[in-house]
């Protein structure tokens, strides 16, 4: 889509690739990930990358088969930096040296590298101290560097550390700056974009023009209909498709029933009064709940929703007659997963980013503006879009909403509890300042009673749980170190204004070996 210049990162099946992605987004800097066998000369010609880097792997140099860029990539005449097997397949390829890990050759978690006497561009604004802490994660070394690069950084188990052919602009590291255990590795990113001649064009407001200009080309006069959940993705994408094509988009905001305390009015409000789109609140929550009684299965309390979901939306959206584009809030990370570098279980796009299954089923094609931005430059464009701060800034919330905090089964009352407590629990958050400290924080209403006494009676009512993680994708999250006060108010405030909790509970386990929410 874009017209800017752009960095290639070919991926050979490091988990972390997605974080070099992120660090030069955050530097204004175009890249896209593409995994290495599907960058082709053919494909280098046509995406004509300014810059290149090379991922790390799990794999072996040394193997046969194992992954490689083309090697018209190393004549393409751009800057090209090597990281972690990135490294060891530069120097393969070029005539230096990698060898099978040993025990004593190998190097993973902390380290840390020393200069050689010459510093150079690349390593600009490290080394203020002696030495520079990195993170390490290689069993195979390069014994032997290629011919015309030269050493400038080494650590105790990688003498190789940092190398480069300056002639070329080929830089090579034996560490994974990207991550966050390497703190200072952002400036190795910047100073190989600045050296690349990147000047930092990649911006929301650019990004803002060209998606509008490209929405109004591939639509024209058609109708598009959008499924709205009230989230940050589909939201921000709503607004900037009405900005693209005005009434030509109807959002379809399916309400199961299974929302936050006055979330559905909030939604509405926003949408249909601030924004003036035009909306279809699909009020089913007399379905979603029907169906849903007696069930207790997680697995089956999922599929149940998701079945009635593209029920629900399939039925309203033909209401609109000449729709011929269905908008999808789906984003790069999303996009990345649908072309894996394995090809295994992730090949196809998780069904709660978006609506699953319905373009086949409806025969619409797809229009989908975010699809090459990550969460964090999502909430940067709805800022642009003028979607107010509090909105976008809000914690994530899953498509299946309160019935997977609900474990057992769901009933009109324990979803009117639960609704009442979350609602305490994230008004004690914001009166602490804590909000936006805090990744994701939820309650969880727990398929238990507990004996309690209040005033002069015995009580027999539900226990709840409250959920407050860090994270930085969901893959990964710590528990949020709340404290004691905090949470000693908070349990007060649920008991004495949630009529069916008397005892409250704090969960700690981190993700993994839990998962986030509690189903």
């Amino acid at each position: 889509m874009t017209q800017h210049d752009r960095l290639l990162i070919i991926d050979f099946g490091s988990q972390v690739t997605q974080l070099i992605a992120r660090r030069l987004r955050e530097l204004n800097v175009y890249c896209e990930i593409h995994p290495y066998q599907n960058v082709t000369d053919a494909f280098l010609d046509e995406f004509s990358p300014k810059a290149v880097i090379f991922s790390g792997g799990p794999d072996s140099v040394v193997r046969e088969g194992s992954p490689r860029p083309p090697k018209t990539v190393y004549d393409l005449g751009v800057p090209i930096l090597g990281i972690c097997y990135g490294q060891q397949v530069m120097m393969h390829d070029l005539g230096g040296k990698v060898e099978a890990g040993e025990s004593h050759t190998a190097e993973f978690g902390r380290a840390f590298v020393s200069p050689t006497p010459t510093i150079i561009d690349l390593l600009h604004g490290w080394f203020k101290a002696e030495r520079e802490q990195v993170w390490m994660s290689h069993g195979d070394h390069v014994s032997e560097i290629a011919p015309g690069f030269e050493v400038y950084g080494t650590s105790p188990g990688a003498p190789f550390a940092v190398t480069a052919d300056l002639n070329r602009n080929f830089f090579a590291v034996q560490f994974h700056p990207e991550v966050h255990h390497t703190p200072n590795g952002k400036f190795l990113y910047e100073n190989f974009v600045r050296m690349a001649g990147f000047t930092g064009d990649w911006t929301m407001g650019a990004y803002r023009e060209e998606a509008i200009r490209l929405i109004r080309e591939k639509v024209g006069d058609k109708k598009v209909i959008c499924g709205l959940s009230g989230g940050v993705d589909s939201s921000v994408a709503a607004v900037l498709i009405h900005e693209a094509i005005g009434d030509q988009l109807t959002c379809v905001f399916v309400d199961h029933g299974l929302l936050r305390q006055n979330e559905a009015d909030e939604v509405v409000k926003m949408f249909r009064d601030h924004y003036n789109i035009p909306l279809i609140h699909a009020d089913e929550s007399e379905l979603f709940l029907g169906e849903l009684e007696g069930q207790s299965d997680p697995e089956t309390k999922r599929k149940i929703i998701g079945r009635l979901f593209i029920d629900v939306f399939q039925k309203y959206a033909n209401q609109i007659e000449g729709a011929e584009f269905l908008a999808q809030g789906t984003l790069y990370p999303d996009v990345i997963e649908s072309v894996s570098f394995s090809g295994g279980p992730s090949v196809t796009i998780k069904s709660h980013h978006n609506v699953g299954g319905l373009p086949e089923k409806m025969g619409l094609k797809l229009v989908e503006p975010l699809r090459e931005l990550f969460k964090d430059e999502v909430r940067a464009l709805g800022r642009e879009l003028g979607l107010p701060d509090s909105f976008i800034g809000r914690h994530p919330f899953p498509g299946p909403g309160l019935a997977i905090r609900c474990p057992g089964e769901i009933t009109r009352e324990k979803l009117e509890i639960l609704r009442k407590a979350d609602a305490v629990y994230i008004d004690q958050i914001r009166k602490h300042g804590l909000y936006d400290e805090i990744w994701q924080a939820f309650v969880a209403i727990l398929p238990v009673r507990t004996v309690g006494v209040m005033g002069d009676g015995r009580t027999y009512d539900f226990a709840c749980a409250l959920r407050a993680v860090n994270s930085v994708d969901g893959m990964t999250a710590d528990y949020y170190p709340f404290s004691h006060d905090f949470l000693g108010e908070t349990a007060t405030r649920i008991i004495n204004e949630v009529k069916g909790i008397n005892r409250v509970t704090y969960d700690i386990t981190s993700k993994p070996p839990g998962t986030i929410e509690w189903e």
